[in-house]
């Protein structure tokens, strides 16, 4: 399969301080991958160079063959959809829900002048309702829970049809049912041959959907472990990563850990 993402010997620094560290890592194009890593391990700012809104201080980032530093990266980042807290902040409260979606065609956060075609709004709403958002287009953004805006994000995200899916901690914040909703949705659309590889970061191994293919461990700004996904999350591994004795266990696609 071919690459979508490729880091080759990636460090980068802020104010002298390294957050990301030598790092080399390739994602294809029918590979899920989800990246776990304590607080501060660099685990945003991987998805922030994927998503070319970061630029690494040294080595090569390669996304959708395009180099960074080499192309346009407003021609690159409506191939990539995005979905993070960050961005979402971006996003009027008073926004109608399907503004929010179609306006990621424009990679804008608010209604203003665009033009859309009626496929847009068919698009739009046929997204919507696969979320489980039926009858929300005229709702407003910031009268939704967060597990419903947690979908609408994602909906925005994979609007354009992205040839790569980048989602920051999608699962953040939510209580069991909403957080199981939107696992049981992102394990079915993970599972699709026709979705785009995928790259979610999570502090969780509860937060693993199924589908998903990979996993990469992040410590201090450095790889600790990659690669398939039952492989990686191991109590070995893990508490390497996290420094912390742990019990790992699998129970058919899920995972769970707890201190030992």
């Amino acid at each position: 399969m071919a690459s979508v993402l490729t880091f080759d010997d990636v460090s980068l620094s802020r104010d002298g301080n390294a957050i990301l560290s030598h790092v080399t890592w390739q994602v294809n194009s029918d590979e899920r991958w989800v990246v776990l890593g304590p607080n501060g391990a660099g685990k945003t700012t991987m998805l922030q160079i994927a998503a070319s809104t970061m630029h690494p201080t040294s080595g090569r980032a390669t996304v959708l063959d395009e180099a960074l530093g080499r192309t346009d990266v407003f021609e690159l980042r409506p191939r990539i959809g995005f979905a993070s807290t960050a961005l979402a902040r971006r996003i009027p409260g008073d926004e109608r829900v399907l503004d929010v979606v179609m306006t990621s065609a424009h990679a804008v956060t608010g209604r203003w002048n665009e033009e859309y075609d009626e496929v847009d709004v068919r698009r739009a709403q046929r997204v919507l309702r696969e979320w489980r958002l039926d009858g929300f287009e005229d709702r407003a953004f910031g009268t939704l829970s967060d597990g419903e805006q947690k979908r609408v994000q994602i909906a925005r995200a994979i609007m354009t049809d992205p040839e790569l899916l980048l989602l920051d901690e999608p699962a953040a914040s939510l209580d069991l049912g909403a957080r199981e909703e939107l696992l049981q949705l992102l394990g079915a659309y993970a599972s699709e041959q026709t979705s785009p590889a995928m790259v979610m970061v999570t502090h969780h191994v509860e937060e693993i959907p199924a589908g998903f293919t990979h996993a990469l461990l992040l410590r201090e700004g450095e790889i600790a472990a990659a690669g398939p996904l039952g492989e990686v999350i191991t109590a070995e591994h893990l508490e390497a990563a996290f420094g912390l004795p742990l019990t790992v266990t699998r129970d058919g696609d899920r995972f769970a850990a707890r201190a030992r």
